[in-house]
């Protein structure tokens, strides 16, 4: 009676609720970045922490403002193209994803002290804004063969719950009891009430107080489907203020305001041949997932850039942990294809045509330090190395009194680590031509773990990234127009679903990307 009175408060098609579903993969998506920037930027791998001068540089190291000795304009765009090898119980499929993207567009002025007799030489302001991530993605994995099956996911959750707790009220449509339950008890009661209605488990007993259930789907070997499209963007809103003291030193500081916008949307198809004539079973289950992230988030950074000498650079910048404000949602569809005891077929669609709207929650994301050292050759051309580190093991969700945040940032300080980010990058000048080069590696997130408590295709991870990048200039007058080329290679893995069905997906992709810029002083 509790459950039937508080659903009569709340919207047919929307439910509110402090469920959670968030995991490591999210915690890592919402935090990393690729800084996609300017074409000059992009083409040295944003080894830019010692240089400055370039309106993305900003973004690693903010003193870079006060390097400009004029105001300066510049505006970013170009393509990507993503070619992904998914790859899962021996079973490969390749697929491309290409979107246009709005990398950057941003300016800054600066303002000399006119009174010679004050060390403080120079200040520049700034409002630049960066893609940090491109979402866009898609990749499949077609008809591999798994001993399986996504029985053990509805399973899973249901075991120990309460029958009353997962099945409708006489009469109660299943947009009303799926609203009903995931308003009162939660999302795990979500996914054994759509088990339940589908036919895919059943209760030992059919009594309120069964907490034990048992699968219609016979046990053999499965053909599955798996694919996953994503969209969206993650950008940086950055002011900026520089201050140049003396001939040689550069001061910064950056106020950054992010934003996340992510929607993944996944599709599963499984089929089977098990089981006896004569017998009720199941032998095919569709499942849709859609998830929906918005968020935002606030940082700082602060930065240093030496002269040592006409030759030698050298920069310092830290940036605070971020913290973000995250809002999600999600929407679920469900088909079970059922043979009775007559050998005859029937299609049950299980269809909540509702909205899990979760209660906002709180992410903070590692700090960064990042040492910087640049080679300048005058008239010829410069060397940049950057090196950073951050601590993800350190990353925490909010509220932390919270029993399932609490456990998963307990998982997070176990399975990630610290890690290393390498870039260098050249650049030769030849009159109004300019030539770039440069490579970035960045370590794997995950430790490497030999602990049986752990899953075996958990173990030894790796997420590691690398980039080659190529470019040109050319300098008209006051403008410049510059072409980039990066190509960065990475390893991702993924869980189909965080209990059960726990096969992981390995996803290679080759993200290449061509940025045009056009920067211009006044």
């Amino acid at each position: 009676m509790f459950r039937k009175l508080k659903f009569l408060l709340i919207c047919v098609n929307a439910i509110y609720f402090t469920g959670y579903s968030q995991n490591i993969n999210d915690a890592l998506n919402y935090s990393s970045n690729t800084h996609q920037g300017t074409a000059r930027f992009n083409s040295m791998s944003g080894a830019f922490g010692a240089l400055g001068g370039d309106l993305s540089a900003i973004a690693v190291n903010p003193a870079g403002s006060a390097v400009f000795n004029n105001g300066h304009f510049s505006l970013s765009f170009g393509s990507e193209n993503k070619s992904n090898e998914a790859a899962i119980l021996n079973t490969t499929n390749n697929s491309d994803k290409k979107n246009f993207t709005l990398n950057q567009i941003g300016g800054i002025v600066t303002f000399d002290n006119l009174n010679g007799d004050n060390n403080w030489k120079k200040i520049s302001l700034g409002i630049t804004y960066n893609q940090t991530k491109n979402n866009f993605n898609e990749y499949s994995i077609f008809n591999f063969t798994n001993t399986n099956s996504i029985d053990t996911y509805f399973l899973n959750n249901a075991q120990g719950l309460r029958l009353d707790q997962i099945s409708a009220f006489e009469n109660e449509t299943i947009t009303e009891a799926y609203v009903d339950i995931g308003n009162v008890y939660g999302f795990a009661h979500q996914q054994a009430f759509l088990g339940y209605e589908s036919f895919i488990i059943d209760p030992n007993e059919f009594s309120d107080n069964n907490s034990s259930y048992y699968s219609n789907v016979q046990s053999g070997t499965f053909n599955q489907t798996y694919r996953s499209i994503s969209r969206g963007y993650n950008g940086k809103l950055t002011a900026n203020i520089g201050f140049q003291y003396n001939e040689n030193l550069y001061f910064g500081v950056n106020l950054n305001s992010h934003f996340i916008d992510f929607d993944n949307y996944t599709i599963f198809n499984e089929t089977n041949n098990n089981g006896e004539s004569g017998q009720f079973r199941i032998n095919g289950i569709y499942f849709e997932n859609r998830l929906s992230t918005f968020g935002e988030g606030f940082s700082a950074q602060f930065g240093m850039i030496s002269k040592i000498s006409d030759f030698l650079r050298i920069g310092l910048t830290y940036d605070t942990p971020t913290w973000y404000e995250i809002s999600e949602e999600t929407r679920q569809y469900l088909e079970t294809s059922m043979i009775d005891e007559l050998d005859e077929t029937s299609l049950l669609i299980t269809n909540p045509n509702a909205i899990n709207i979760y209660e906002d929650y709180t992410l903070k994301t590692p700090s960064k330090i990042t040492a910087s050292t640049a080679l300048v050759f005058k008239n010829i051309g410069l060397i940049s190395f950057d090196y950073s580190r951050r601590d993800y093991a350190s990353m925490k969700f909010k509220p932390e009194t919270d029993m399932y945040f609490s456990n998963l940032n307990q998982e997070i300080s176990f399975r990630l680590k610290e890690v290393n980010t390498y870039r260098i990058g050249a650049e030769i000048l030849a009159d109004r031509f300019s030539f770039r080069a440069g490579y970035m590696y960045e370590d794997s997130p995950y430790k490497s773990l030999n602990n049986s408590a752990i899953p075996d295709n958990d173990n030894n991870i790796d997420d590691s990234i690398n980039g080659l990048s190529l470019g040109i200039g050319y300098k008209l007058n006051e403008t410049t127009i510059d072409l980039s080329l990066v190509k960065i290679e990475s390893s991702k893995y993924k869980r189909l679903y965080d209990t059960g069905l726990t096969n992981q997906v390995n996803v290679k992709t080759e993200n290449t990307a061509v940025t045009i810029s056009i920067s211009t002083i006044f």
